[in-house]
């Protein structure tokens, strides 16, 4: 480490202010605290650093995300040759490369349009290269479909970084979970690619013998196709990295042992999933729903928890720490709404079953507003205990 260590300390010169290549002098520094922390301290207060600094962070998400890009790898090959028949002669490393050689072009065209993006913005304002993409460029994958085309997803991520983050100051500033703004851009500007019941399945533009559907779509057709262990393990069609309930909940384990994540968006989320379930069984043998509907609002509470995107949402994308509620008291309303909206918006409108896109991309527009009203409660209740006791005094 030392060797590369020295290489970044020798070629700084070169890179600075009035310098030849000084152009390149946001690239070189975003590389160099890549591997290295930097030797600065504060110019006033504090001069103390944490070493854990933004880098690090958006690290630890990266980390807690290879489970489900794994099992998201592997289940690409899966659902590819059970379609075609080919399952039963087919080895575990077979179907893996056939998924790895499937997600990462994918993986590859949005880190290289994303931090193409940021290297340009940062260059130009003069400023260090942002973070933030070290996950977005990761999440923007995982939440597509994997026949969705490269330069889609090459479409989608410079969209979600530029109007989803640098036109509001870059990381940091944005309102809105860069990911989701993507996958959004998607679904409005191209429904046709990102919906179907070819586009959850490698090599299924290649032919029609491949057609599936998602849990959710076979839910919304009427028919339930999949166990619930199918759903929990990660064996379904479906977005790349949202279908392994249980590579998700690893990965949220390490988010909460690190302090990353937060656990109280988590589990509210979950609750408020949970509790609308409820109310909408008690509804679900209602006379006035259509077919579609009645099996909608049938589904077991829990069962809502390991279907679609829920619980990737829950874990990485509700917890967004820049576009998600601040305050503890925010956070509960904020995840508990999240929950209810999601499969609210899943099973009342069975034209769209998958509603966590929608539910915290709305949520984000809402926690400014939660946070401020819980910070006036407090205000005012402090207050009001200054009151009686300027009173009794």
């Amino acid at each position: 480490m030392n060797f590369i260590k020295n290489i970044f300390e020798n070629t700084k010169p070169y890179v600075q202010k009035g310098a030849k290549y000084h152009w390149l002098h946001s690239v070189h520094d975003g590389f160099f605290t890549l591997f290295f922390v930097q030797k600065n301290t504060s110019k006033s207060g504090t001069h103390i650093h944490d070493y854990i600094d933004l880098k690090r962070t958006m690290g630890m998400v990266v980390l807690a995300l290879v489970p489900a890009i794994l099992m998201g790898m592997y289940n690409t090959g899966y659902q590819h040759f059970k379609a075609i028949d080919e399952l039963a002669s087919t080895g575990f490393f077979e179907i893996f490369l056939f998924g790895l050689l499937k997600v990462l072009p994918i993986i590859i065209v949005s880190y290289g349009v994303g931090l193409g993006i940021e290297f340009v913005f940062a260059q130009i304002r003069g400023h260090e290269i942002q973070e933030g993409f070290l996950v977005s460029g990761m999440l923007i994958p995982l939440v597509m479909p994997v026949e969705t085309p490269l330069w889609m997803i090459a479409v989608a991520t410079a969209f979600a970084v530029v109007i989803g983050k640098e036109v509001f100051g870059g990381t940091g500033m944005n309102i809105w979970n860069p990911a989701l703004v993507a996958r959004a851009f998607l679904f409005f500007a191209y429904p046709a690619q990102m919906s179907g019941i070819k586009v959850w399945v490698a090599g299924s533009q290649a032919t029609d013998a491949i057609t599936c559907a998602t849990p959710l779509g076979d839910a919304a057709s009427g028919v339930i196709s999949y166990t619930a262990s199918d759903a929990f393990f990660g064996l379904v069609p479906g977005s790349i990295g949202e279908t392994s309930t249980l590579a998700i909940l690893i990965g949220a384990v390490l988010l909460i042992v690190t302090g990353i994540g937060s656990w109280r968006i988590m589990l509210s989320t979950i609750a408020g999933g949970a509790v609308m379930g409820l109310i909408l069984n008690a509804f679900a043998g209602s006379a006035s729903l259509s077919e579609a509907n009645q099996v909608f609002f049938a589904i077991p509470f829990w069962h809502h928890l390991i279907l679609g995107g829920f619980m990737f949402g829950a874990i990485f994308m509700a917890t967004d720490p820049v576009s998600g509620s601040q305050t503890v008291s925010g956070k509960w309303i904020y995840g508990f709404l999240i929950g209810i909206l999601a499969v609210l918006i899943r099973v009342v409108n069975p034209a769209y079953p998958e509603g966590m896109m929608l539910a915290i991309l709305l949520m984000n527009t809402f926690a400014p507003l939660i946070d401020h009203y819980v910070v006036q409660g407090h205000i005012k209740k402090r207050l009001k205990r200054a009151t009686v006791s300027g009173r009794t005094a």
